[in-house]
């Protein structure tokens, strides 16, 4: 008996060494083409040194999420396997990997070994990138238990081990057709260092995505890694959403106010893009409707909404219908409301918004419109926070904005005419939210007697 079991595990150790074999020399053919490649490449450069320039170049990212996770082969598992039906199924893994990535709008790297990696907040900059990569793990985790239960029930083939690190990287862009990226620098170095510490199943983080996270996630102290003229780096273990944010019985799947809270982040990027438009796209003649006036109106809404009692939600609609609400000036100042909603319906499903959510930003956006007529509380908070100038101790100034964009389209011309209109239109006009008559009216009052006093009869 003894001998017999010998024999076995002498074949057993004689076929994983043909299949280990097997695998270094694939894993040498791939190095051989990738080396042929890089010297035609190179060879490529040289005959054509003007478009050296357009195919490569580097960009400095502040900051960016490093992902990596390893996906190895538990070794007595592999036993019966052929090293092609492993390598097909390590395939199958990294290209659903990739599509989890893009989901999720992160750059794909490159897969070095059994090893993926990627990489929020590149190309495009943003701030909810580790947010971003953490569900992307997460995702990623929970595809490969299915994966596994689907082709072997309750044996694994392998295991997965993930660290992350935020931090700044240095991109190098490369290609014309197809374009790829490569990253460098400590925070790619301390991603691949949190992976090393992982055990099967963990998704590691360093504290810097921590800080960063820890509103959506349930994270547990994990350790210090050492870091070599830095000091120790704290390292959490993702376990999951929170209750709250999360829906279904695994809670992994975020609910409702998840994506309401990750909104109120994101809009600081969706923010920066449009604030950007007008600033480049809006009208010479525009002195009152500009950038400063929609900030004005964001920042106001909010107040207010707050005051209201509004949900997280309703605030984040109303900032939003804030934010959208002068941008169709860019394409007509007659009947921007208009304009307004329609961009606003191409650009918010980008940013996750439901068709729901978007029709109601769009009503928001389309109660600005003279003479207000509000049909709810929402709609209210809107048309006080657009006409919140009235009550404002700056509201002379103000209203000379306003009159100075209307003459430049010849659509008023006297100083005296438009004050009269102005006192005409305040006397008549009210706020419609407690909190706008509380803060406004008496202000308000006071107006119509300065701006009465400057007109000449």
């Amino acid at each position: 008996m003894v001998s017999k079991s010998n024999d076995e595990l002498v074949k057993r150790v004689a076929k994983l060494a043909r299949q280990n074999q097997e695998l270094e020399e694939h894993i040498r053919d791939l190095e051989r083409q990738n080396e042929k490649l890089t010297a035609e490449i190179e060879k490529l450069r040289a005959r054509h040194p003007e478009i050296a320039g357009e195919v490569e170049k580097s960009d400095k990212f502040n900051m960016a999420t490093v992902l990596f996770t390893d996906i190895r082969g538990i070794p007595h598992m592999m036993e019966g396997i052929d090293s092609a039906s492993v390598m097909d199924e390590l395939d199958e893994i990294f290209f659903e990997f990739g599509s989890i990535a893009a989901k999720y709008k992160i750059q794909r790297i490159k897969t070095i070994g059994d090893t993926f990696m990627c990489a929020g907040g590149i190309p495009v900059k943003n701030i909810t990138n580790p947010v971003e990569v953490v569900m992307a793990a997460m995702e990623m985790r929970n595809f490969v238990e299915k994966y596994e239960t689907g082709k072997r029930g309750k044996e694994r083939l392998w295991e997965m081990k993930t660290g992350i690190h935020t931090g700044p990287v240095t991109a190098t862009v490369s290609g014309r057709k197809k374009i790829s990226y490569d990253i460098k620098g400590d925070t790619v170095n301390n991603a691949s260092r949190v992976e090393s510490l992982s055990k099967n199943g963990s998704i590691l983080i360093s504290v810097m995505t921590y800080e960063l996270v820890k509103e959506f996630f349930v994270c547990e102290y994990y350790g210090k890694l050492p870091v070599k003229y830095k000091g120790d780096l704290q390292i959490y273990n993702v376990k999951g959403l929170k209750p709250e944010l999360s829906s279904g019985l695994s809670g992994s799947e975020p609910n409702q106010a998840f994506r309401t809270k990750f909104g109120l982040i994101q809009f600081t990027d969706m923010q920066e893009m449009i604030l950007d438009k007008l600033e480049k796209e809006l009208p010479d003649f525009v002195f009152y409707h500009n950038v400063k006036h929609t900030v004005d109106v964001v920042t106001e809404v909010e107040l207010i909404g707050w005051a209201e009692g509004c949900t997280d939600e309703e605030i984040l609609l109303l900032k939003t219908a804030g934010l959208f609400h002068d941008t169709g000036i860019t394409v007509s100042f007659d009947n921007h409301e208009y304009h307004g909603a329609a961009y606003a319906r191409k650009v918010l499903p980008s940013f996750g918004y439901t068709q729901e959510q978007i029709e109601r930003i769009c009503s928001l956006i389309m109660a600005t419109k003279l003479p207000p007529r509000p049909a709810n509380l929402l709609e209210e908070i809107m048309c006080d926070s657009d006409l919140d100038y009235l009550g404002r101790s700056d509201f002379i100034p103000v209203s000379n904005t306003l009159f100075e964009e209307l003459k430049a389209q010849n659509k008023m011309n006297d100083l005296n005419e438009w004050n009269k209109l102005q006192v005409k239109f305040i006397s008549g006009h009210q706020y419609f939210t407690k909190t706008a008559r509380s803060l406004r009216e008496v202000n308000k009052q006071q107006q119509i007697e300065r701006i009465k006093s400057l007109i000449k009869n």
